[in-house]
């Protein structure tokens, strides 16, 4: 093997390495965590609500008892979340229960991504370095017989 194609066999596997060792730990920490636990506060909901709502309405965060139904099919009391678009006269113009979840959600994901994405690239050149001396030791050097 060249220097050039061990290069870029290294480059290629830390890559691949680095972006599945460090997403699978920063992206359910974003997802999961941050994003779903963090999605019925009131923050979230007025940064949602700019978006979602119409012109000249204030989001606001409405809450209802109901129930789920937990692993063994048994009911359990719960509380339902849902995002409020309201008028300067107090009228509901607009209601959204699920869709400011998903776009809070998202806005997680895409920070996980970035960070992840820079983790990466602060442990890329190390990492290719450590495999490329890795490849170079494993490499048979072939030598002359006469």
């Amino acid at each position: 093997m060249s220097k050039t194609t061990t290069t870029a066999v290294s480059g290629c596997l830390i890559w691949f390495l680095l972006l599945s060792i460090i997403g699978s730990c920063i992206m359910p920490i974003f997802f999961f965590v941050i994003g779903s636990v963090s999605s019925v506060s009131d923050f979230a909901i007025q940064i949602t609500g700019a978006w979602i709502c119409p012109e000249n309405t204030t989001p606001q965060t409405y809450t209802y008892a109901t129930t789920t139904t937990d692993e063994y099919g048994n009911r359990q009391p719960s509380t339902a979340y849902v995002l409020q678009c309201v008028d300067s006269s107090g009228a509901i113009v607009k209601e959204d229960p699920v869709g400011y979840a998903f776009i809070w959600i998202g806005i997680w994901a895409v920070a996980g991504i970035i960070i992840t994405g820079v983790l990466c690239f602060v442990f890329a050149v190390p990492g290719g370095m450590m495999v490329t001396k890795l490849l170079e030791k494993l490499k048979i050097k072939k030598t002359p017989r006469f």
